[in-house]
C-alpha cells in the first residue's frame, strides 16, 4: 500500500529476459538515450582539456563538478512536475536540444578564439540543467513504453545501455580530440544527440498515454482539462507546475517509509561515493603502483565503467533479481563494502575486480531503487516523485566531492574513501530499519 496516494502497489515478477529489449518502441529509444549519454561524455572529455590548457584553473576544474550535478539538486522536483504535465516527448527534446546548443556554443567560441571563464562557466550550467531536464520525463518514458510488468527491465536495460554510453565515452572523445581537433570534434559531437531526437518524433508514446483518466477534482484543478480529455491517448489533466506545487511532493511522500527510505538510499551512495571515485582514480592507479601509470588508469577506470554494463546484461540474462526493498538496500550495501575494500586494498588485480563488482552492485542499487519509486509514486505525480528521487541520487553527487575529495586532502584519499564507504553501509542499514519495519511497506 502506498501511504502517499492510498493505493495498493504490484510489485510485478520478474519480467522475461531482456524484455524491454525485444519492445519494437523502447528498442529505439534505449539506443538513442546510449548515444545522447555517449555524446555527454564526448562533451566532457573535449571540454575538460581545452579548458584546462587554457586555463590551468583547479577552481575551475572544481567547478565542473559542481556544476554538472547542483542543478539535479535543485532543478528536479520542478523539472518532474514539467513531465507530469507536458508530452514527456517534448521535455526530452527541450533538453537534447539544450544539449546540442551548448555542443555548438563551444564550438564557436572555440573557432573564434574567445573562450573566457564565464562563457565556461555558463555552459557548464547550462550543460547540467539539460540533464536534470531529461531524467524525469525519460523515466515516465520507458514506463509509458512497457508498463509496470516490464518496467525493472526497462530501467535495468536504460542504466546497462547508458553505461555503456559513459564506457565508449572517453575513448571516441579521445579520438575526436585527436583526429578532428577540439573545435570540429565538438560540433560533430553534435551528430550523436540527432537519434534519440529525431526518434522522439515518430513515436506515439508521451509518457502518458497509459495513465489513468484524472479524476473530477483534478479536472477541476486544470484549466484545460477540456482540451486534454479531447483526443484519445492525450495525457490526462495535469496539476500546474509551480514551485509550491513542486514542494507539495515532499509533504505527499513523507508518510510513505518505504518511498522515503528508497529515496534516501539513492543519496546515501551518491553523497558518500558518488562521482569522487573516478576523480580519484590517477592517485589509486599511482599509488597501486602496476606497471605505467597511465595504463593502470586507463584500466581502473575502464574497470569501474564496465561493472554497470556487466552487472545489466548478467541480470538482464538470468532474471536472479526482482525490485524489491531487500534488493535495494543489499546491493547499496554491497556498493558501500565493495568501495571500502577498493580503498584499503593494496594489490592492483584485485582492485579491478572490486571496481567491477562495484559497479555491479551500484548499477542494481540505482536500477531497483529506481523501478521502486515508478511503482510506489501515485500516477498524477510520478514525474515530481521520480524529480525527487533524483535530486537525492544525483544531485547529492556533489556531496561526495566533500565527504572524498576535500577530506582526501586532509586525511588521504585512501582513508577519506574507506569512511565514506562505511558510512555509506552504516546509512544504508538505519534506512533498511526503517523501511524493513514499516507498516506500509509493499512486499518486500
Amino acid at each position: 500500500m502506498c501511504a502517499a496516494c492510498g493505493q495498493t502497489t504490484h510489485v510485478p515478477d520478474a519480467p522475461r529476459r531482456f524484455a524491454a529489449l525485444r519492445n519494437p518502441d523502447c528498442r529505439p529509444y534505449l539506443i538513442g538515450a546510449a548515444l545522447a549519454m555517449m555524446a555527454d561524455n564526448i562533451e566532457h572529455v573535449i571540454t575538460y582539456w581545452v579548458l584546462w590548457e587554457r586555463f590551468h584553473s583547479v577552481a575551475l576544474s572544481g567547478f565542473q563538478v559542481i556544476s554538472h550535478w547542483v542543478p539535479f539538486l535543485f532543478l528536479s522536483v520542478w523539472f518532474g512536475g514539467l513531465a507530469d504535465r507536458f508530452d514527456c516527448r517534448r521535455v526530452i527534446q527541450a533538453a537534447q536540444t539544450l544539449f546540442m546548443l551548448v555542443s555548438a556554443a563551444w564550438g564557436v567560441l572555440f573557432l573564434t578564439g574567445t573562450l573566457q571563464v564565464w562563457h565556461a562557466c555558463v555552459l557548464l550550467v547550462l550543460h547540467g540543467v539539460a540533464g536534470a531536464l531529461w531524467g524525469p520525463a525519460e523515466q515516465l518514458m520507458l514506463h509509458d513504453f512497457v508498463g509496470d510488468g516490464e518496467l525493472p527491465s526497462a530501467v535495468r536495460l536504460n542504466a546497462t545501455f547508458k553505461s555503456l554510453g559513459v564506457l565508449f565515452g572517453p575513448a571516441i572523445g579521445s579520438a575526436l580530440l585527436i583526429g578532428l581537433g577540439a573545435t570540429w570534434g565538438i560540433f560533430a559531437n553534435i551528430l550523436f544527440y540527432l537519434p534519440l531526437t529525431l526518434f522522439l518524433f515518430r513515436t506515439r508514446f508521451t509518457g502518458h498515454t497509459s495513465d489513468p483518466a484524472p479524476s473530477a477534482g483534478d479536472a477541476t484543478d486544470a484549466t484545460d482539462a477540456a482540451g486534454a480529455a479531447g483526443a484519445a491517448g492525450a495525457a490526462p489533466a495535469r496539476k500546474r507546475v509551480g514551485i509550491m506545487d513542486s514542494l507539495r511532493v515532499f509533504r505527499d511522500v513523507r508518510g510513505d517509509h518505504t518511498l522515503v527510505s528508497l529515496i534516501i538510499l539513492g543519496g546515501l551512495g551518491s553523497f558518500f561515493v558518488g562521482a569522487s571515485i573516478q576523480s580519484a582514480m590517477p592517485q589509486f592507479a599511482q599509488d597501486l603502483g602496476a606497471g605505467s601509470a597511465g595504463t593502470a588508469y586507463g584500466i581502473l577506470l575502464f574497470a569501474n565503467g564496465a561493472g554497470g554494463v556487466i552487472g545489466g546484461i548478467v541480470l538482464e540474462a538470468t532474471g536472479w533479481l526482482r525490485p524489491s526493498v531487500r534488493g535495494a538496500v543489499l546491493s547499496t550495501a554491497l556498493y558501500g563494502l565493495f568501495s571500502l575494500l577498493f580503498a584499503v586494498s593494496g594489490n592492483y588485480p584485485l582492485a579491478v575486480v572490486l571496481l567491477i563488482a562495484g559497479g555491479v552492485a551500484n548499477l542494481v542499487s540505482m536500477s531497483v531503487g529506481q523501478t521502486m519509486v515508478q511503482l510506489l509514486a501515485a500516477p498524477a505525480d510520478r514525474g515530481r516523485v521520480i524529480g525527487l528521487y533524483n535530486m537525492s541520487a544525483n544531485g547529492l553527487r556533489f556531496g561526495s566531492g566533500v565527504t572524498v575529495g576535500l577530506f582526501g586532502a586532509v586525511v588521504g584519499i585512501h582513508w577519506s574513501l574507506g569512511l565514506s564507504s562505511a558510512a555509506l553501509c552504516v546509512g544504508t542499514g538505519l534506512a533498511a530499519f526503517s523501511a524493513l519495519t514499516s507498516r506500509t511497506s509493499p512486499a518486500t
